[in-house]
């Protein structure tokens, strides 16, 4: 077998970046491709050659198998890495590739074909004695099927999509009545999502961890896995926080799950990096259930790599090289403790609404892939963030000798992760890094959708007043659109004011007065509380309040001050600016509070609604969002299933009904 010099990158965003480091790293070279969303993106410039596949849309750039083999062949591309997402676990897209000659950087079309559908995966691993959930798993069971089967298997149970992943389609129902709904909604998520509403149905494991194993197989047979990766911090089945190795398992239990893992991989015949995935009782960690294989490079796997020393992206090219794995199990070591924080661009107080704009500034900590802080993203200052694809921006890694000192260090990570232009999840991390049961390891994959309701957007500090007003009046231009209640003259002798709107539409106003060095903050009578005097200066990218020098950045942004440091990131208004309703209603009339489209409209025009009532169901990002009656009445409907629409768009409106008006 000749040995790869060319490989093309089948994706975009972060994980393109990333391949694209160790293709470096050996003196492969690279070849992105784009769609015309992702023109000016990173991982184009970062590539040697880049190649564009079509629209904005990932149905005609990314997903079209067509463009991508083309364009392999096109830049003699002598392999293709999928990445994740996408066509990454798609048996056709494989099949295609070896066709045109072209090496898959992931398994043989076979094992995606088996572990892609989990009824044929369940059914390849009980061959092999690996345990699964008690559970009904067949081709073509029908929503009758499923009803009638769950008192057998026992409440509450979990729906589960045959194809795809991602918890897309999932939907756990404890209650007999619920049952019919949810299987109904599982059908239509999973054929919008996967193309196929193929559906099965298992037993809810109580207070379930997620554990997922890394194996590594060559095509020589030999198959070995590198640990485990503690999963559970994920909220609506989407992960936000993984760690390596997992608090709950002992050795002995490493050992067995480990086994099952490369036992699973054996079953089909699998070849390079997988992971399986695996539910364990949090309550009896020794028995875990097999849930399913991905195919392909999971989105967490650097908390491995930093555990074991490994490079996972090198693996896949020495194994499709033909290469014999040079690691033995024994070989095997896991060192110290490695925690992600994916960075979403989500506003995770406004219900986890996806958000999107320019990013105007952006500084990540002090990292290295292979150091003890690692960032692998797929965005810098100037991106543009839209709709059209998954919400992660990157990810944030850390290593420390133990657990403690890495969920520490991730913590102080996250602290120097300043973005501004766009809300993003960084807070709600830190607020989970910060509970109690996190703290302490005590973990289930309920957790984050428990403490999620209780999370609050952080109220802006006095350092962020005192930036953005110190920025303001140290303009040079002098310019800007805030009022000032006394004569705008830099370095006269009456201070200059400047007024911000309080916080979360309360009512007030926050003013900040600076002369010279000397500043002080206070909030109106009706406003938030705030009263401090002190010192603040702007120092090229740092703030100094009283002698204390701390990173900053600042930006205004249509009459929003965006201040990023290391208490965290904030919007100010100004005075004169108007805060818009984020709920997505607007008096009688229901707005999209994104861009997106419409997947469903469960009432009729003219039907008569109540308060909290569904009327429009739109997606975005891969989310699905309902939107709600604000009030009893009348409904009016403005779009029907399949339309696109905008931020801010009216769906519907509903007359209140005379009481409602009286």
């Amino acid at each position: 077998m000749s040995k790869i010099e060319k490989v093309l990158i089948a994706n975009r965003g972060e994980i393109a970046c990333r391949v694209i480091d160790t293709l470096r790293t050996l003196g492969i070279a690279s070849v992105a491709v784009y769609s015309d969303a992702d023109a000016d993106a990173r991982h184009v410039k970062l590539a040697d050659e880049a190649v564009r596949l079509g629209p904005a849309a990932a149905t005609e750039s990314y997903l079209r198998i067509d463009k991508v083999v083309e364009a392999a062949r096109a830049t003699g591309a002598d392999a293709v890495h999928p990445g994740y997402g996408f066509l990454s676990e798609n048996a056709a897209f494989a099949r295609a590739l070896s066709e045109a000659g072209i090496e898959f950087l992931g398994p043989p079309v076979e094992s995606i074909e088996t572990m892609g559908d989990k009824i044929t995966a369940r059914a390849a691993v009980v061959e092999r004695d690996v345990p699964v959930v008690p559970g009904i798993s067949r081709p073509g069971l029908t929503d009758a099927d499923l009803i009638d089967a769950a008192d057998g298997i026992g409440f509450p149970v979990l729906i589960k999509p045959s194809a795809g992943g991602g918890g897309k389609g999932m939907h756990r129902v404890e209650n007999p009545a619920d049952l019919p709904a949810a299987v109904a909604a599982a059908r239509r998520e999973a054929a919008a999502a996967f193309g196929d509403d193929t559906l099965f149905m298992e037993h809810f494991v109580d207070t379930p961890r997620h554990i997922e194993v890394q194996v590594l197989a060559d095509k020589h047979g030999n198959v070995i896995h590198l640990g485990e990766r503690e999963c559970s911090l994920q909220r609506r089945h989407q992960k936000v926080i993984e760690e390596a190795p997992s608090a709950l398992l002992d050795e002995a239990t490493r050992a067995d799950i480990g086994r099952a893992a490369c036992d699973a991989a054996r079953s089909v015949g699998y070849t390079g990096v997988g992971t399986v995935e695996f539910i364990v009782s949090a309550k009896r960690p020794d028995q875990f259930f097999f849930m399913e294989m991905n195919t392909r490079l999971q989105v967490e796997h650097p908390v491995t790599e930093l555990v074991t020393g490994v490079d996972l992206v090198e693996q896949q090219i020495r194994v499709a090289n033909g290469e014999v794995l040079a690691i033995a199990q024994e070989d095997v070591t896991l060192t110290g403790h490695a925690v992600e924080a994916r960075v979403y661009a989500e506003d995770p107080a406004a219900g986890f609404l996806p958000t999107g704009g320019t990013v105007t500034a952006l500084r990540y900590p002090r990292s290295d892939r292979r150091g003890p802080v690692r960032v692998d993203t797929g965005i810098e200052s100037g991106s543009v963030v839209g709709s059209d694809y998954d919400p992660m921006l990157a990810k944030v890694i850390v290593h420390a000798d133990d657990r403690e000192q890495a969920l520490r260090r991730l913590d102080e990570a996250l602290a120097g992760t300043q973005l501004t232009g766009l809300r993003t999840n960084v807070d709600f991390c830190r607020f989970v890094l910060a509970d109690g049961d996190v703290v302490a390891g005590e973990l289930d994959t309920e957790l984050l959708d428990r403490l999620a309701p209780t999370y609050t957007r952080p109220a802006p500090t006095v350092r962020a007043y005192a930036a953005a007003a110190v920025t303001a009046v140290t303009d040079s231009r002098g310019e800007g659109p805030w009022g000032t209640e006394t004569g705008w003259r830099i370095g006269g002798a009456q201070p200059t004011v400047v007024r911000f709107a309080a916080p979360d539409d309360e009512t007030g106003e926050v003013h900040v007065s600076v002369l010279g060095e000397a500043v002080t903050v206070r909030g109106t009578a009706e406003g938030p509380t705030l009263d401090w005097s002190g010192s603040a200066r702007r120092v090229g990218e740092r703030l100094v309040v009283d002698g204390f020098s701390t990173p900053v950045t600042v930006d205004l942004i249509g009459g929003t001050y965006w201040v990023s440091g290391e208490d965290g990131t904030y919007e100010l208004p100004l005075a004169k600016s108007t805060s818009k309703d984020r709920d997505g209603a607007h008096g009688g009339d229901v707005v999209s509070p994104m861009p997106g489209a419409v997947v469903a409209v469960p009432v009729e025009d003219g039907q008569s609604v109540t308060k909290g009532e569904t009327l429009v169901i739109i997606e975005a990002m891969k989310m699905e969002q309902p939107l709600t009656a604000p009030h009893d009445g009348t409904v009016s409907i403005a779009v029907r299933a399949g339309d696109k629409v905008t931020a801010a768009q009216v769906l519907a409106s509903v007359t209140a009904t005379e009481t409602e008006e009286n």
